[in-house]
C-alpha cells in the first residue's frame, strides 16, 4: 500500500470529509517534498512503517504511531533546533480538525517530541518509534552510506569544518551509549551492524 492510500485509510474513522483528508495528505507529502530534504523525506516514512509493520502485534495503538510517523518531520530545517516542536504542533492542529480525541493528540504529540532527544520513553509504543526512526543506521553499509551522504546533502550549508565535528560528536554520542536501540527487537535487529556501521562512518571523516 502506498503513503497516500495508508495515510486515507489511517483518518478515515474520524472523518466522512474527504476533502479535509486529500487537503492533509497534500500538505504531508509538500512538505517531505521540499527542496532541501534528501533522507527526512516520503522515502524516510515508508522505511519506518515497512519496520514497525513487521512486527505491529508488539505496538498497542499503531493508530497513534502511524499519526506520529506521518507528522514527526513535517516540519524540517538543517538550521532550526525547534523541528521537532514545530511538527507537534502542527500535528495537534491538523489532528484536532480530524476530531481525535484529545488523549491520542496528546499522546501522538508527546511522541513526535520524543524524536528530538530519543531518550529512553516509559512508554513502549514510544520506543519502537524512535527505534524505527533510526533503524537505516543498522542496515547494510551501502544503504547506511547512501543515508549519511543524504544528510550531508541537507547540512550543505555547513562547510566541512563545521560539519564534520557535529557529524563526529553525534556518532560518538551513538556509540557511547549502552544500547543505540531501546526496545529488544531493534537490538537484536540492529544494534551490532549499527555500531559497525556508525564505526566506520567516524574512520572516514
Amino acid at each position: 500500500m502506498n503513503l497516500k492510500n495508508q495515510f486515507e485509510q489511517l483518518c478515515s474513522p474520524f472523518t466522512e470529509d474527504h476533502q479535509l483528508i486529500c487537503d492533509l495528505w497534500n500538505e504531508i507529502e509538500t512538505k517531505y517534498s521540499e527542496k532541501g530534504r534528501h533522507y527526512h523525506d516520503l522515502l524516510h516514512l515508508a522505511n519506518m512503517f515497512r519496520e514497525l509493520e513487521a512486527m505491529r502485534v508488539n505496538i498497542s495503538d499503531f493508530t497513534a504511531i502511524c499519526f506520529s510517523v506521518f507528522y514527526h518531520d513535517i516540519i524540517y530545517d538543517a538550521t532550526s533546533k525547534s523541528n521537532e516542536e514545530k511538527s507537534a504542533v502542527k500535528a495537534e492542529k491538523r489532528l484536532a480538525e480530524l476530531h481525535l480525541a484529545k488523549d491520542k493528540i496528546s499522546l501522538i504529540s508527546e511522541q513526535i517530541l520524543a524524536t528530538k532527544l530519543h531518550q529512553k520513553s516509559d512508554y513502549k509504543d514510544t520506543n519502537y518509534l524512535l527505534d524505527a526512526d533510526l533503524s537505516v543506521l543498522g542496515k547494510d553499509f551501502k544503504t547506511y552510506s547512501e543515508y549519511t551522504q543524504n544528510i550531508r546533502k541537507e547540512y550543505s550549508i555547513y562547510p566541512d569544518f563545521l560539519y564534520k565535528p557535529g557529524r563526529k560528536k553525534v556518532l560518538r554520542h551513538f556509540l557511547e551509549l549502552e544500547s543505540i536501540f531501546k526496545t529488544n527487537y531493534f537490538k537484536d535487529k540492529y544494534e551490532a551492524q549499527a555500531r559497525e556501521n556508525i564505526t566506520k562512518e567516524l574512520q572516514f571523516l
